[in-house]
């Protein structure tokens, strides 16, 4: 039997000189197949994979942009948006590397990640569990489920209730999300945690929803004995949040957005960049990468496109940005490593931010 493909019978296979031209340049770079060695550090493996396909490419991308990123002469501002079961999915020490080693400058969370962090600070553990789990036999016991982990609902009582008594201890006033934050971290003595090293380094932490989470429910506490006792209490400003970001911003040479997940903090970061028009400025982000594992079909916010972004100027139309729709547990280590291997600790000058109250006076 003759192994040669037989051609079909009536097609035509002299292409024009045009598109053969056209064809040759589009079958220029083959696949390279992953080719694994003993040898290979997860940042070898990482770069391997930017000559593969589908997720694996998109990965490599990342690295590439976070490569980029980091050798930027012009040092961008990095902005880390965070949401997601990042702490309950075991990435709380991933995401201190992150801030420790000076990767990133500024974090911008859901408050259940910063609460969760808070919650293993003070002793407490997030638990192997099953999404198979018999949820009523759970509340009886008070456990609560993130997906396959479990964590102790009395534990967290416990934490809303510090959270809110932090909270008394402050001078009745207005507060950023940044300010009460700050006084959190400094009431932590654990080493691995995220709030407290952001506090010790001083990066600016800022939780836009801080009231959807549990630290809004210890601060409801705080509200609820201010009213009993008559007595004033502090206030959490978002606009307060808002106008002390995008002071960042402005004072910033360029400025960089890694998104782990979507949901508000990704917009948050963007919008500020669009409120910089209020400074006068109009610049988007010079660098931007996210991992997600939201469609992008349904229009929403989270799996927006980092193109899309490019629209309304959140993204510059110059930026080097990459996507991929890759779990966050997974994505996150691999981009890590790559960059704890790439551009090890202390490879960039640290920021140093001067506040007075809500007003930034000095960035360098």
């Amino acid at each position: 039997m003759n192994a040669k493909r037989a051609k079909p019978t009536g097609l035509s296979t002299s292409l024009p000189a045009s598109k053969r031209r056209a064809k040759q340049q589009l079958l220029t770079t083959p696949i390279q197949p992953l080719r694994l060695s003993p040898q290979f550090t997860v940042a070898d493996l990482v770069d391997a994979m930017k000559g593969m396909s589908i997720q694996a490419r998109n990965i490599g991308a990342c690295a590439t942009v976070l490569d980029r990123m980091m050798r930027d002469e012009a040092r961008p501002t990095v902005f880390l948006g965070l949401a997601g079961p990042l702490i309950a999915a075991g990435l709380r020490h991933v995401l201190r590397e992150l801030i420790a080693g000076g990767y990133v400058d500024v974090v911008v969370s859901t408050g259940a990640i910063l609460y969760q962090d808070i919650y293993q600070a003070r002793g407490f553990q997030h638990f192997r569990g099953t999404p198979y789990s018999n949820d009523a036999l759970l509340r009886s016991l008070y456990i609560d489920r993130i997906y396959d982990t479990y964590v102790d609902e009395e534990r967290f009582w416990e934490t809303d209730i510090w959270c809110g008594r932090v909270a008394d201890e402050l001078s009745p006033g207005v507060y950023s999300s940044r300010q009460f934050l700050e006084r959190l971290g400094s009431r932590l003595d654990d080493e691995d945690s995220i709030v407290r090293t952001c506090f010790r380094l001083g990066v600016p932490i800022f939780c836009p929803a801080i009231n959807d989470s549990s630290i809004g429910i210890g601060l409801t506490h705080h509200r609820h004995r201010c009213k009993q006792n008559n007595t004033a209490g502090i206030v959490i400003d978002p606009i307060q949040d808002n106008y002390e970001l995008t002071q960042i911003v402005v004072q910033s040479k360029k400025t960089a957005a890694i998104y782990i997940a979507g949901g508000v903090p990704k917009n948050y970061i963007n919008d500020s960049i669009v409120m910089s028009y209020i400074f006068g400025q109009d610049r988007g982000h010079a660098y931007a990468i996210q991992v997600t594992t939201a469609v992008t079909a349904d229009g929403g916010l989270s799996s927006s496109t980092l193109s899309e972004a490019q629209s309304w100027g959140k993204v510059s139309v110059t930026a080097d940005f990459a996507m991929a729709w890759i779990e966050p547990s997974v994505a996150l280590p691999l981009l890590t490593c790559y960059l704890l291997d790439r551009h090890p600790p202390a490879a960039r000058p640290r920021l140093h931010f001067q506040w007075d109250g809500d007003i930034l006076t000095r960035l360098r």
